[in-house]
Formats: structure tokens, sequence, C-alpha cells
């Protein structure tokens, strides 16, 4: 009369005992799970080390010193912010999604003597603010430099910007240097002066339509009613530099400075209209 329930006992306590063990491997899978998911995303591009020659010469293109501060995005083992620090007393970080190249980075820094001016961030450089910067180094890709051009256009005007071996598509470089077959480009941030402008030339109404394509202007000037075309119109930074055609028909340059919504000039100025 007994056995019967103590089969039922038996019975409920192997189905209880796999009901536990089903519930705690559905844990182990939901953690798992979890914790895929925190892995860290493909990188954008593959670790190549920046030879050191090249390092030289992008930080001579980018003229970086004390009162600069350089954010080198992809930054590997962080031989540039390293560099810029030690040669040229130069603050700055560096961000790479590789925890090895943030390892290495850090290391190098220590090693270097640096730490108090250089800082290495693990995380993805799309997600990285980086408009405190006024040099950016860069040795990425074509699609990834024009991911991040939008942003770049946006920095601080004049900021200097350097790329190793890859360019920006349309936006020209305002400079490039060849070293054997590795080509540095090298671009200052334009301030934006595209839009219409009024003021004086001296005694002379002054009236500038401005058309800017990155650091390249075009567009017309009218002086006193007389419409000149803009030529070799060029920003560098905050710096404007065109050529106009004078009412007395001489051909005349005109240097000025963008800033808070007006272009200043010796002998002239303008403001948004």
């Amino acid at each position: 009369m007994l056995e019967k329930p103590d089969r039922r006992r038996t019975m409920l306590g192997a189905l209880t005992a796999v009901f536990m063990a089903a519930t705690s491997i559905g844990a182990l899978v939901a953690f798992d799970t979890r914790k895929a998911q925190t892995q860290p995303r493909a990188l954008d591009v593959p670790y190549v080390p920046t030879p050191e020659h090249i390092v030289e010469a992008m930080l001579r293109l980018a003229k970086p010193g004390p009162d600069d501060f350089l954010v080198d995005l992809g930054c590997g083992d962080g031989r540039i912010p390293i560099t810029a620090a030690l040669k040229y007393g130069t603050r700055g970080f560096g961000v790479d999604l590789n925890p090895q190249r943030i390892k290495e980075a850090r290391e190098n820094a220590t090693k270097a003597g640096v730490t108090g001016k250089v800082e290495f961030i693990e995380g993805d450089l799309f997600k990285t603010g980086f408009k405190k910067a006024s040099v950016l180094t860069l040795y990425l890709l074509p699609q990834v430099n024009m991911r991040l051009r939008p942003a770049i256009l946006e920095m601080k005007p004049g900021t200097r910007v350097v790329s190793h071996a890859f360019h920006m598509e349309d936006w020209e470089p305002d400079s490039k240097e060849q070293h054997d077959f590795r080509t540095i480009y090298h671009w200052v941030v334009p301030a934006k002066a595209d839009g219409n402008w009024a003021g004086k030339l001296g005694d002379s109404k002054l009236e500038l339509k401005v058309e800017q394509k990155f650091q390249v202007v075009t567009g017309t000037a009218t002086i006193d009613g007389k419409h000149s075309p803009i030529s070799n119109g060029k920003i560098s930074g905050e710096e404007i530099a065109f050529d106009v055609l004078l009412p007395n028909g001489q051909t005349s340059p005109m240097t000025g400075r963008i800033s808070h919504g007006s272009i200043e000039g010796k002998g002239w100025r303008v403001t948004t209209k």
C-alpha cells in the first residue's frame, strides 16, 4: 500500500530536479546572450602601425605645440600622441576599439614618461567627442574618413587635420607630402563664410555674395554698385583672402578675418545681411 505514494514522490522529485536543471540552463543561456551583446563590434580599420618617419612627417605638417590638444582616432599603440608629447610638449589622447592596442599604448606612454600629457581610451571613434582638438590625426580608411568628415568640418576653424595615406574625396587638402609610396594629407578646418555680407571698403559701400566649397570661395563683390567677380578666394581657418576688381580698374587683393558674424580686414569690414 505504501509503494505507490513512494513512487509518486520519487517521480515528483525527478521532475523537480529536471525543472531546476532546465531553469539553470535557461539562466546560463540568458547570461551568455547578454554577454555576447556586450562584446565589441568588428574593428573599422585593421591595425597597421604608422612608420616612425611618417609620424614625424605628420607632426611637422600639423605643427603642434604645448598649447595644442591632439586627438588621434584609431591610435593603435599610441605612437603619434606619445611622439607629440615628447617632442612638442603637446597634450592629448588617443582612442581605439581594440583593448590590446590600448594596453600597449598605456604601457608605451609609461615607458616614455608622458602619462601626465597623454591618455588612451578604449572606445568607438564614431562615439568619441573630439571637438576640443586643435590637431586631429588619422590613419583610417577613405570610407571611415568620409563618415567622420561632417563632424570634422564642424570643428573649430583653424584645427589642423592630418591623415596618413587616405584623402577625403572632394575636400582637397591644403597641402600634401609624398614620402616614397606614402602620402600625407593636411587640411585646415575653414570658417564658414558663405552667404551675403554688407559693409564698407574705405568710404565705399561694399557688398559680398560669397559661395563656399570647403576652403575655396567664389562669388561677387559689389563696390558702390559696381559688380566684380571674386577670384583666387581661399579660407584657412578664420583667415580669408581673395582678389576683386576695384572701380578704378585695378585688381586688389583683400584679406580679412572671419569672426562672430563679421569679416574684417585692413580698411574694410562687412557683417552678415
